[in-house]
């Protein structure tokens, strides 16, 4: 397992993902009762269909869904997770020490603006919960994706799995109250860090629906975009082919 240490250039969330790594998988499990693992395996799934031969984890951080789709390949599919927080990238890596030998996983320092990747290298790409931080009125939303189009193969798969909007007007409420007082304070007590919850549990209830993120993801090349809800529309995983 390497990392490659040229440092990106900094953009505005940076110091979030750099300042909550150690307690960040404690909050994770806290905040969604257990099931954002239940999620991830089920991600992890989604991106192995087809037996890809590489497939990358985007904004990977601990490691959870990277982790996950090694220990849950049947075949020899090459994995890399990349992330642009590196305190995030060690403790993947102190993660990674227990996977079986032979497995062929590699975690990268690099940013989502300049993957750095030839064209049309991977069959699938995935991202566990940081889609919104790429995409939530974000200047670089456009480039991001771009990037994403361009390191997948024709026919290549980009797996998201996010926050979504439900469509149940009282769910939706309910969600909102739960974001706003449960995640946010218990993650604000938990890390200590109030800049990151706010922006993460704000950025959640205000989050695109499904049709607008399928809307963003047909706009920037991907020919095909497939929804399946998770817990009455809160989460959801999508597959875009390319």
């Amino acid at each position: 397992m390497n990392t490659q240490n040229k440092p990106p250039k900094r953009k505005p969330l940076h110091g979030i993902f750099t300042a909550v790594p150690n307690r960040y998988d404690l909050i994770n499990r806290i905040m969604t009762l257990g099931l954002d693992e239940h999620w991830r395996n089920k991600t992890a799934v989604k991106c192995l269909e087809g037996y890809p031969v590489r497939v990358l984890d985007l904004c990977c951080g601990t490691g959870d869904l990277t982790l996950r789709i090694a220990r849950k390949t049947p075949h020899k599919a090459i994995i890399c997770g990349l992330d642009y927080s590196m305190p995030m990238l060690q403790v993947a890596l102190n993660k990674a020490e227990d996977l079986k030998d032979g497995a062929q996983v590699s975690f990268i320092y690099g940013d989502v603006t300049n993957l750095p990747f030839p064209d049309n290298h991977f069959d699938t790409a995935g991202i566990s919960f940081a889609f919104r931080n790429l995409t939530y009125k974000n200047p670089l939303s456009q480039r991001y994706l771009e990037e994403i189009v361009r390191i997948l193969k024709p026919g290549g798969k980009f797996v998201i799995v996010e926050t979504s909007q439900p469509r149940n007007s009282l769910i939706r409420k309910l969600f909102h109250l739960y974001l706003r007082w449960f995640v946010f304070p218990v993650g604000y007590l938990i890390s200590g860090n109030r800049g990151a919850y706010k922006y993460l549990t704000e950025s959640a209830a205000r989050y695109y629906s499904p049709p607008e993120i399928e809307q963003l993801l047909t706009g920037t090349g991907f020919s095909k975009v497939t929804c399946f809800p998770l817990l009455f529309g809160a989460t959801a995983i999508y597959v875009a082919e390319k």
